[in-house]
């Protein structure tokens, strides 16, 4: 398997069905082994059944349930360990990401770069203007404080190692720091630019607020664990293990 898109879903039963069908549209013409795997966070809507009813006619859907809500980082992590792409992307389940920068994605993956990870950049966002200048303002304070060349962590649409992520400490909220748990490990991160839409059914699942104050405490989390660091580890030549 090439490459697996992880979309973690809580009550986006509006959304999953049109949000599959644009990912199928925008892989399959790639000609890649490609998997679409949603992450149900506990719904209590009809989102897991929309998914059910979709298994027939796409054979590249998976669907993973939690019996609770664990939050989207564990929604990723969850994704990503059932994942059998060497690949893994990532969206959210708002459609508010565009699945036709996939292809994009796929192929900067494998362009002369090499990059360990990618990182989606959203050119222009489309949500209201405190959620827009909330996340001006702590994207400059976490690139102040990690340094990891990135200008907006926040975006969902990320593409990765499988075998990278699953060197990363996992904590809630970890999907928010990826490139600077990349660059922990000496992983090569490359910002892309990609598309950003309105949120067109369904709701939002945290305010403004309540995004702060986790993505300040995780801040400093993320900033002592790079100064207790010591990746990464290199070996003298002829030093493998015997």
């Amino acid at each position: 398997m090439d490459l697996s898109i992880v979309i973690p879903v809580l009550n986006e039963s509006e959304n999953v069905g049109p949000l599959l069908d644009e990912v199928l549209a925008a892989l399959r013409p790639v000609g890649i082994a490609f998997e679409v795997i949603f992450v149900d966070d506990g719904s209590d809507d009809d989102t897991a059944a929309k998914l059910a009813a979709r298994q027939a006619d796409a054979p590249e859907l998976r669907i993973v349930r939690h019996a609770q809500r664990y939050g989207q980082s564990m929604g990723v992590r969850s994704g990503v360990l059932a994942a059998r792409g060497l690949w893994v992307g990532t969206l959210d389940g708002d459609r508010q990401n565009d699945p036709a920068d996939l292809p994009s994605l796929w192929a900067a993956a494998n362009g002369p770069q090499k990059p360990d990870l990618l990182a989606g950049e959203r050119i222009k966002r489309n949500d209201p203007w405190q959620k827009r200048y909330a996340s001006r303002f702590a994207n400059w304070l976490r690139n102040k404080m990690l340094k990891d060349g990135v200008k907006d962590t926040g975006c969902g649409v990320k593409m990765f190692r499988r075998s990278l992520f699953l060197e990363f400490p996992h904590f809630d909220h970890m999907h928010r720091f990826l490139p600077a748990l990349a660059r922990r490990h000496g992983a090569t991160v490359l910002p892309i630019p990609v598309n950003h839409r309105p949120r067109d059914a369904g709701t939002s699942k945290y305010g403004t607020f309540d995004r702060a104050l986790v993505g300040i405490t995780d801040l400093f989390g993320v900033w002592w664990l790079n100064r207790r660091s010591k990746f990464p580890i290199r070996l003298r030549d002829g030093g493998g293990i015997n």
